[in-house]
């Protein structure tokens, strides 16, 4: 297997809709405390992920872009916006639905992960994918255990992954992943 083949693997595997399926239902069970918490998880993984991935793929086929990966920073607004606009119903979709606190924070905290993203994207290339990975661990260290800090060994890879294809610099995933860091710091407030 070359470097570029497991460069690819790992970032097709963890890349943020998938990271936010498998964290957001994580973030829902232990929110709610129990299984019920599963949907909420459900909602915000929609919300946050997969809506998004889905209009990055609806573009692609249209043309738009040549991949999931939108390496021109230039032409991501409309995904923020999307994914802005997502997530923002979903919270409010959470806040009627009275959700447990957890899993609306840590909505709330990707939403403003996102303005981050999207702020520094105006001037510099920043890497969504490992925000996101760092952001899903860093919030599940702190609603479940610290345990789960040993997970950023799978942000690493996604560090990496994004240099290896030269989507990214090392400063571009450093700097994504220490946003992403800081999304958890809402669960530390609350």
């Amino acid at each position: 297997m070359t470097i570029t083949t497991a460069a690819r693997a790992v970032t097709d595997i963890l890349q943020p809709r998938n990271v936010l399926l498998a964290g957001m239902l994580g973030i829902g069970v232990a929110a709610a405390g129990d299984w019920t918490g599963i949907p909420w998880g459900l909602l915000g993984a929609l919300c946050a992920g997969i809506i998004p991935a889905a209009y990055i793929e609806w573009e692609r086929r249209r043309g738009t872009w040549g991949d999931r990966h939108v390496v021109d920073r230039t032409k991501r607004a409309p995904i923020f916006v999307v994914i802005l606009a997502s997530i923002g119903l979903g919270s409010l979709a959470m806040a009627l639905g009275h959700a447990p606190t957890s899993i609306l924070i840590a909505m709330l905290a990707l939403w403003a992960m996102t303005i981050g993203l999207l702020t520094i994207n105006l001037v510099w290339k920043i890497s969504v994918d490992s925000a996101v990975a760092s952001a899903v661990v860093a919030m599940l260290a702190v609603v479940h255990s610290l345990w789960w800090l040993l997970a950023y060994i799978l942000t690493a890879a996604v560090c990496w992954s994004r240099v290896a294809l030269t989507y990214h610099t090392v400063a571009q995933t450093v700097a994504g992943a220490s946003l992403g860091a800081a999304t958890a710091t809402p669960f530390l407030l609350a």
